[in-house]
């Protein structure tokens, strides 16, 4: 193409001369020339697949093609809003800059085409995410023996149901914290911060799960700092995720992640050599006693160690607290709801004791609740991570060429009428009608992915979130301070643009029992 280009230029150098004439012909000429490149469905990218009749998608600006939209703030709306217009629910094409090229499903049967098999088992990485280890942890790491070695270690050891039932001394720990803190600042304050209070929480969980107990405060605030840190960078926008211009570091990504990655390297880094130095790992219920105490032949080096121990740190952190928080403003808004999820609390478990998580198995309408709040507002509204086209492939008989990026609009997919009856309803009962698996074997609601880059924390994630909301319906009745505004904005995850403040009653003695001491060993 390039060759093509200098040789006509070339011919209307010699024909013309260097004149003004000339300077206006090339002008046309290259006008002309982005014009015919540019305008095809789903931008430049896709321009050398013009003659495929399958292609639907936007054309896109020049140059920038259809960042503008896959930046924004409700990027996933947009994406839908455009699909639908365009009638490509099934597979719509994009590009992103001039040489990215996306394909993006809003619909069951394709996305499961994509998730489901090994044409797209690897991930596109941004720089930000490379120079922050990622590749060298489950999420990013290409599809191969070492991945393929992450992943089981993931199932067997950290994510294994034992591990999890052994970690719920924790989260009940956490919970009684949680608690205390609701009734201090509402006795201070008359109102109850959400957030603030869930991201407290599901912080101290994750660092608890992935370290133990035991860690100074200084440290564990931290290990926070990191993670906000990491959360800014993964999430602005770089120049070079889209363009080839990795001489160059605009807006400063580059330099701020290689400092961010030095420092996770030494403060994880010292908690491992430290944990090394104590011994004996075979007690703990924490992932990094369980990757110590690992057989030689299975044993990570240390730099990996820290990339994977950072991975978990870094995606555990938000994800339970932002799930939670839309899971209480609808709470708060429907009241109904939560008295009748309140009742079947009562009637299982009673108010002597707190809930376990034995109890949740028989709490089928708040597990309801929970699949409706995904339903409705998904944290990953886009999967969260891509995927990439290890070879060429066809999917839905469109041509996918090697290299593609691939996504699955999934709140496009949760909010289609064709998909999901009264899908603007927040109707939690549709889930008792219908017993639908929100693990990844049924795409009209996967929430956290499907096939083989699927969440590996998914049970986990979902046994803190069953818990803590049982408990905090359990012990308190949850008023709207102000009128719930359900805004959204999409960074890393989708989140609430105004955060959650409510008022509480306690509703009955067993708040007073919550201790933050002697539920963990």
């Amino acid at each position: 193409m390039k060759l093509f280009i200098i040789a006509n230029l070339s011919i209307l150098l010699f024909w013309f001369g260097a004149s003004t004439l000339t300077l206006l012909s090339l002008f046309l000429y290259v006008f002309l020339f982005v014009l015919n490149h540019c305008l095809v469905p789903g931008g430049s990218a896709w321009s050398d697949y013009r003659c495929s009749l399958n292609l639907r998608g936007p054309v896109g600006w020049p140059v920038l093609g259809s960042i503008p939209d896959h930046m924004s703030a409700l990027a996933h709306r947009k994406l839908a809003s455009m699909a639908a217009s365009l009638n490509a629910k099934r597979l719509m094409v994009y590009s992103l800059g001039t040489s990215t090229r996306v394909i993006i499903s809003s619909h069951p049967e394709t996305a499961k085409q994509i998730l489901g098999g090994s044409s797209f088992s690897d991930r596109p990485i941004k720089q930000s995410a490379r120079a922050l280890m990622f590749e060298r942890a489950i999420g990013f790491a290409p599809s191969g023996a070492y991945w393929l070695h992450l992943r089981r270690l993931a199932a067997v050891h950290m994510f294994s149901p034992k591990r999890i039932a052994g970690l719920e001394g924790l989260r009940q720990h956490v919970a009684n914290k949680m608690a205390v803190r609701v009734g201090e600042e509402m006795k201070e304050r008359k109102t109850v911060g959400v957030k603030g209070i869930l991201q407290e929480a599901s912080l101290n969980n994750i660092i608890g799960s992935v370290f133990g107990l035991g860690l100074e405060k200084e440290l564990t605030l931290t290990l926070h700092e990191m993670v906000n840190e990491g959360y800014d960078l993964i999430s602005r926008f770089n120049l070079e995720d889209y363009f080839p211009l990795r001489f160059l570091d605009v807006y400063g990504v580059k330099r701020d992640c290689h400092k961010l990655a030095a420092k996770v390297e030494i403060v994880v880094g010292q908690i491992v050599k430290e944990r090394k130095r104590a011994g004996d790992f075979s007690g703990g219920n924490d992932f990094l006693s369980a990757l110590l105490a690992l057989p030689a032949e299975d044993q990570l080096n240390d730099s990996d160690l820290v990339a994977v121990l950072w991975e978990m740190i870094f995606r555990g952190t938000d994800t339970v607290a932002i799930l939670l928080e839309w899971i209480m403003a609808r709470i708060a808004l429907h009241q109904d709801i939560q008295a009748k999820a309140q009742q079947e609390i009562d009637t299982c478990v009673g108010n002597q004791r707190h809930v376990r998580d034995s109890d949740l198995p028989k709490l089928p309408y708040l597990q309801a609740i929970v699949k409706e709040v995904l339903r409705m507002h998904p944290p990953g509204p886009l999967l969260s991570w891509a995927r990439l086209a290890v070879h060429d492939v066809h999917i839905d008989k469109v041509f996918v060429p090697a290299g593609t990026t691939a996504m699955v609009n999934m709140w496009a997919i949760t909010h289609d009428p064709t998909v999901w009856k009264d899908p603007w309803e927040f109707k939690p009962e549709r889930f008792i009608e219908e017993d639908v698996s929100i693990m990844g074997s049924d795409l009209r609601l996967a929430p956290f992915g499907s096939g083989r880059r699927v969440c590996p924390g998914k049970v986990l994630g979902l046994a803190t979130v069953h818990l803590w909301l049982a408990r905090l319906l359990q012990q308190f009745k949850w008023l709207p301070a102000v009128s719930v505004d359900l805004s959204e904005c999409l960074s890393l995850s989708m989140e609430m643009k105004k955060p959650l403040t409510c008022r509480v009653i306690s509703r009955d003695s067993i708040t007073s029992q919550c201790s933050v001491q002697g539920d963990y060993d």
